[in-house]
């Protein structure tokens, strides 16, 4: 176990109690604590009698319907052949107070610490990598009652950029990334609705010790637009060009649609909108480093001007 910050402890009485609802936990060994990422799940690493390795998360039972959701939703990956948290069991603990989720454990360093040591052609190998499992991913269909893309997704953006507004901060450029919005909501017309991770990205990934590629963290599946999916590549990129450019060379075997880069730069700049208002919570650190991010961004696309961020290696130059 290599990833997050954790804190380890004996199966403590009232820890006993809290889980002892929850089938097998008669057979937990050790209890590690998570620390590391955004949601408000409590996350365990466990570890049984016999050795296996689980991921726990545990919320608040008001969250049983959204949490149902996502272990249901992840277990149509099931027979999908690629290395991720596989769900195990989804119920009620703590005398009627918690829901659980109870995942397999993918054994695995943090991808953004293990990329640092990779020279760029083991970077972009893996980058295709995440590209081709993104891509057996979307083969899911969402649901038949989902409404159209673009009357959700447009709702999005009125939402972000109201909250961006009204947040009384500041992105250089902003007028521009709010025109380049405007001018290609049409862009959402007519979209697909498949599956969705929901935070695909370098930081919900792990690298094991034979170089293989993991996925975690599916607390935010969804259904829409697939392509949507990019919305957080700069979180790649910001790691490893060579990563990102494989994840969309692999996701599309190389024969990128020209449509793909001016979607995909609309789901950025609304990203690097609704990012403002976002960090406000976290306090005036992440604030900062947001605006910080997104000025980058904004450099990548000239301030929007263009579709193609400045980061992304064609195929034929990676060959070189």
């Amino acid at each position: 176990m290599s990833r997050g910050h954790c804190s380890s402890y004996k199966l403590s009485k009232e820890v006993i109690i809290i889980y002892s609802e929850i089938p097998n936990a008669s057979t937990w060994t050790n209890i590690e604590e998570i620390h590391a990422g955004w949601s408000s799940d409590k996350k365990y690493y466990i570890r049984t009698h016999d050795d296996r390795k689980l991921l726990l998360r545990w919320a608040d039972r008001s969250q049983y319907d959204r949490k149902k959701q996502e272990f249901e939703a992840v277990r149509q990956l099931e027979h999908l052949d690629i290395l991720m948290s596989r769900p195990v069991d989804f119920g009620i603990c703590n005398q009627g107070q918690s829901v659980y989720s109870l995942f397999t454990w993918v054994e695995g360093e943090d991808a953004a610490e293990a990329m640092a040591r990779l020279n760029p052609a083991d970077q972009y190998r893996l980058g295709v990598k995440s590209g081709e499992i993104l891509r057996a991913m979307h083969e899911i269909p969402a649901p038949s009652q989902f409404p159209s893309w673009a009357e959700r997704y447009n709702a999005k953006i009125d939402k972000y950029i109201a909250n961006y507004r009204a947040s009384g901060l500041h992105l250089k450029e902003a007028d521009k990334v709010l025109s380049f919005i405007e001018g290609h909501r049409y862009l959402l017309d007519q979209r697909p609705l498949t599956f969705q991770h929901g935070d695909y990205h370098i930081g919900n990934m792990v690298i094991t010790d034979s170089g293989e590629l993991g996925i975690i963290d599916f607390n935010r599946v969804d259904y829409g637009d697939p392509w949507e999916e990019f919305n957080r590549i700069t979180w790649c990129a910001f790691q490893s060009a060579s990563f990102a450019s494989g994840r969309i060379h692999g996701y599309f075997h190389n024969e990128v649609p020209d449509t793909f880069f001016k979607l995909m730069a609309l789901y950025i700049a609304s990203n690097q909108i609704s990012s403002i208002h976002w960090a406000i919570p976290f306090g005036e650190a992440e604030v900062a480093q947001m605006l910080e991010r997104a000025e980058k961004v904004l450099a990548w696309y000239d301030d929007f001007e263009a579709d193609v961020p400045s980061w992304y290696l064609p195929k034929g130059e990676m060959e070189r």
